[in-house]
């Protein structure tokens, strides 16, 4: 994959998170249900939703980081030795900032 590529691939990744972290905002904004049992449901499902923006919002910096390294020339290399981070390390973590070998 190029480095076009996968900018276009981690772009498309943050526009996808941006709008699911959009759905989850409007939902949490709900007003809850006169009922108390509904409000319960809700109460669980709220947290739920919570736990899923965090994990999103996290996924968010961190391609927001990769698309910063491939704007100055860093992507794609090592923090900790240097090296190359493999293709096929970046096509799984393509927010990657180590390699394997780092990494184990």
């Amino acid at each position: 994959m190029t480095l076009e590529e996968r900018k276009k691939q981690i772009e498309d990744r943050v526009a996808e998170l941006t709008a699911n972290l959009q759905k989850i905002e409007d939902d949490l904004d709900q007003p809850l249900p006169a009922h108390l049992e509904d409000q319960a449901i809700d109460l669980e499902d709220d947290e739920v939703l919570e736990r899923l923006g965090r994990t999103q919002q996290q996924e968010l910096r961190l391609l927001n980081d990769a698309l910063r390294r491939i704007a100055d020339g860093t992507y794609g290399v090592c923090a900790k030795c240097g090296d190359d981070i493999s293709q096929a390390r970046l096509d799984a973590v393509p927010y990657a900032m180590i390699c394997r070998d780092c990494a184990a």
